[in-house]
């Protein structure tokens, strides 16, 4: 069958895989179908059985030795309708191909390709944006089936490694160098798993260091296919990457501190992702709040013209333990216990909480018109 030119295999197996090794790889290869041998019936039809249940919806083409009645019957029975006998007849090689060829064009392969990429920005360097992303992303790995990655894209000043007391000597850069040929074997040698989270970091200081759109493009779309949520840390710098990074992201979130400084740079920054017409899916994260700040938030949100999504609390010892343990702030903590309820409202949850209640849609349709002309 390659031969005539027409298929190009993405993977091929001499055994019948396990369920979680079939799902990981057809969502690390991303077939438009599967070619599977009947050898073994009952071993074929579970796979072929068990994809529907990952939201795998593939066309198959059974491949056999011989063409035996009996297998053709329990086959079409399962659902597949096209088949392929050794030896392989040029003929009916090609009806077969012809017919894949329109099943393809007329139904979509589908395989599970999540939406859920969040992006992390500071107005200025030092508002704790790295803190704000890892210990979101660890929230949010906490929930029930939602397998999480969180990536370091800041090139010159990433600290996620640093701050998780990572010995990954793989980074963000070995992932956009071989992001052409990712697959299930190298993809865990380039992440590092906590929990229910893997991390790549962003490897040694490298400033100079220039990754292309397209590796990136490749590496998103690769862990899209196996992460439920995808959250990227960003350096601020609005590097082109970082600029397509946000294009692709259904949120990102602008951290701020109370001070003026950062304060003016984000609504800078709004401006500017309002030309690049990303202001509608931006959120302002106010993070070291505290009681005595001399600006409000209700006062940020007037001077910025976006709602404050959450308000993380200035917990200076408690950030402090966790970058020395390696580890997350504590959950039983004040600012432990606002990360899992900003999880909860970006997963749309009911936390409990009346201020958190609304929708995170509700957040962005509350601009108040006065505000909306100062960022013009």
């Amino acid at each position: 069958m390659i031969s005539t030119g027409r298929i190009q295999i993405s993977r091929e197996l001499d055994h019948y895989p396990q369920e979680i090794e079939l799902v990981r790889l057809i969502r690390a290869h991303a077939p438009d179908a599967v070619f599977l041998s009947v050898d073994s019936l009952p071993e074929a039809l579970a796979i072929y059985r068990a994809m529907p249940g990952h939201g795998i919806e593939l066309p198959v083409v059974a491949v056999g030795r011989s063409c035996e009645p009996s297998v053709l019957l329990e086959i079409m029975r399962a659902g597949i309708r096209e088949f392929v006998a050794q030896p392989f007849e040029p003929e009916a090689v090609n009806e077969t191909l012809n017919n894949l060829q329109q099943i393809c064009q007329q139904n979509s392969p589908a395989i599970p390709f999540t939406d859920q990429v969040y992006s992390f920005i500071p107005s200025k360097q030092g508002v704790g944006t790295s803190t704000v992303a890892l210990n979101t992303a660890i929230s949010l790995s906490r929930h029930p089936n939602t397998p999480t990655l969180l990536i370091d894209m800041d090139m010159s000043q990433g600290i996620i490694g640093f701050m998780l007391k990572l010995n990954n000597t793989h980074s963000i850069v070995e992932a956009a160098e071989n992001a052409a040929r990712l697959d299930e074997t190298l993809w865990p040698q380039l992440v590092s798993r906590l929990g229910a989270m893997d991390v790549i970091h962003s490897g040694r200081y490298s400033p100079e260091y220039r990754i292309e759109i397209g590796n990136i493009r490749l590496i998103l779309e690769f862990a899209r296919r196996l992460y439920k949520i995808i959250c990227v840390d960003l350096s601020g710098n609005l590097e082109k990457y970082s600029l397509d990074l946000m294009q692709e992201s259904k949120r990102v979130f602008l951290v701020v501190t109370p001070e003026i400084p950062s304060l003016h740079l984000a609504r800078e920054k709004l401006a500017f992702f309002k030309s690049l017409d990303l202001a509608d899916r931006v959120c302002v994260l106010l993070n070291r709040s505290h009681k005595r700040s001399l600006v409000s938030a209700a006062q940020i949100e007037d001077l910025l013209g976006v709602s404050v999504l959450a308000s993380l609390s200035n917990d200076y010892h408690g950030v402090h333990r966790a970058l020395q343990s390696g580890r997350a702030v504590d959950q039983s903590s004040e600012l432990g216990k606002q990360f899992n309820q900003l999880a909860n409202l970006i997963l749309e949850k009911n936390t409990g909480e009346p201020e958190m209640k609304r929708k995170l849609i509700e957040y962005l349709s509350l601009l108040p018109q006065r505000a909306v002309t100062e960022v013009k």
